[in-house]
């Protein structure tokens, strides 16, 4: 009785640690996917407010030089943040513009403002990380 007792007190059978590493791995399984959507969607959203950012910026330009025919770098002395924009467009006319930001996660994010004072807010990949399913974010 004594020795199987001992015995016993060994440690853990193989069935044991096969169920824990199964659990553990059915656990990876399904937090690995939530972990890599959040880092997509922070990519979006660092991408969403420096376009953002730069429209803003462009909103200042044309108020001191009466048009949005704007450089990025000279949005860029009006705004610093622009700096960090991973592949950033400008276009502008005199009562027109178009900013753009491409994500580090793919797609681009961007503003255009009309003739009429229309702002469209558009997106590349519909229903993936931040953009909405219609386009726009």
């Amino acid at each position: 009785m004594l020795r199987s007792r001992v015995r016993a007190a060994d440690g853990f059978t193989l069935v044991e640690v096969l169920v824990v590493i199964l659990i553990i791995g059915v656990l990876a399984a399904i937090a690995l996917p939530a972990f890599l959507d959040q880092r997509e969607k922070a990519q979006d959203a660092q991408a969403k407010t420096v376009v953002a950012a730069a429209a803003t910026a462009l909103q200042i330009y044309e108020g001191e030089h009466d048009t949005y025919d704007a450089t990025a770098a000279e949005l860029i002395e009006i705004e610093a943040t622009i700096r960090q924009a991973y592949h950033f467009t400008v276009t502008g006319t005199v009562s027109t513009f178009t900013v753009a930001v491409d994500s580090r996660a793919g797609g681009t994010f961007g503003i255009t403002h009309d003739t009429d004072g229309t702002v469209t807010r558009s997106c590349t990949k519909p229903g993936e990380g931040s953009c909405g399913d219609d386009g726009t974010w």
